[in-house]
């Protein structure tokens, strides 16, 4: 699982394709001079070699050792060391998708309960460190957001303002067959901004909104690229790579894939060292993510270059239910800006907004600090009911 700071993996795959050609002109063909104008017929040649070779893409959902049996192997192998009583389900929605559901401690009906929604490219598994104790005293839901995990991955708009809906209703329908009046909703990074614009749609839904390292919050500042000057080569590779998906490259590595997030990624083996002592939590990462890229795809058309949001959510955030209360958790040692907390305390000065930072955690509070991180959410639930 790699943060969606930089959405372009440097590789792609066959699932583009089908928008192949009109990307290339749009990036390409336009006023260029110098050696930004050598990288970019450099990088249009490549496409044309690229596009030439399509038929060389339709074998490589083969070539990458996965199945949905896979992931539900790799997924039960990161809940086996959990001991509290939990339920398992699909939830079917209305249009015909499922939604792949956790429900732990079911009989604590009686409090409000706590609704985690995870990141991008994650599911239900990467919360395995913190399940145990944020049901010890109410019911927790956790399910894999439409698009990820073993939800279903069906089509999603090109548009971002209908994809990011189509998530949100996708919540929404899950809350009713779910038969659930109010929540306390949780969610990190992805599933932060879909926490908010939920809770912009359905407030009445919503009794405290949990944002933990959210993504897609401040706005692209116009200044950026001055601010922090991005190559020519970056520009032009970003150029070439903009038909394809963030993590494309996992699924053309085929049966490398899982090599290549244990090398990129070998901290991921550490945060739930004390869980398991091997491949798993790798393993499971490796199989959410090179199933068919449905949700991927949704999030990259949500996005604008280098990782931005194209609707930040800062430009919402005044027209929110005032009434709702938001908690802003931030990893103190993240690489993202914790700014965000401070700007939604300044759009909402009538409304309750907390920010807590967490010594010691980074990006995935939830698995750096998980005892303080738990601890924390427990006590926001605690101030609920």
């Amino acid at each position: 699982m790699f943060p969606p700071m930089a959405p372009c993996c440097p590789v792609g795959h066959a699932e583009d394709m089908g928008s192949f050609k009109k990307s290339s002109e749009r990036n390409f063909f336009k006023p260029l001079h110098g050696a930004e104008r050598g990288c970019h017929v450099q990088g249009l040649y490549i496409l044309c070699c690229c596009y030439r070779l399509g038929w060389l893409f339709s074998w490589l959902p083969a070539w990458c050792p996965t199945s949905l049996l896979h992931l539900k192997e790799a997924e039960d192998k990161m809940l086996k060391c959990i001991t509290s009583t939990y339920n398992k389900r699909y939830v079917y929605l209305a249009n015909g998708n499922k939604i792949w559901t956790l429900t732990f401690s079911p009989d604590l009906s009686r409090k409000t309960p706590l609704v985690l929604l995870h990141g991008f490219g994650g599911g239900v598994g990467m919360w395995a460190l913190n399940f145990e104790e944020l049901c010890e005293n109410r019911t927790v839901h956790a399910f894999d957001l439409l698009g990820f995990g073993r939800s279903s991955r069906p089509h999603f708009d090109t548009d971002a303002r209908e994809a990011e809906n189509q998530f949100v209703e996708s919540i929404e329908e899950w809350r009713k067959e779910m038969g659930l009046e109010k929540m306390i909703l949780l969610g990190h990074n992805l599933g932060g901004f879909l926490a908010a614009a939920y809770s912009l749609k359905y407030p009445s839904r919503v009794k405290h909104l949990i944002l933990v390292e959210p993504w897609g919050f401040p706005e692209r500042p116009d200044n950026a690229e001055h601010e922090r000057p991005i190559p020519i080569w970056i520009k032009a590779l970003g150029a070439i790579l903009s038909p394809f998906n963030p993590l494309a490259g996992l699924r053309i590595a085929g049966p490398f894939g899982l090599s290549l997030v244990q090398r990129l990624r070998p901290d991921f083996k550490r945060k739930y060292a004390s869980m398991f002592d091997d491949n798993t939590v790798t393993e499971y990462i490796y199989h959410c993510n090179v199933q068919s890229p449905s949700g991927e795809t949704a999030f990259k058309n949500m996005t604008i270059p280098y990782g931005w949001a194209k609707r930040p959510m800062l430009q919402r955030i005044p027209q929110m239910d005032q009434d709702i209360p938001i908690t802003v958790v931030y990893g103190a040692r993240s690489c993202i800006d914790g700014n965000s907390g401070s700007t939604i305390q300044s759009l909402r000065p009538k409304s309750y907004v907390k920010t807590i930072a967490i010594l010691g955690a980074g990006h995935y509070v939830y698995a750096d600090q998980p005892e303080d991180f738990n601890q924390k959410v427990k006590d926001i639930c605690d101030s609920v009911d």
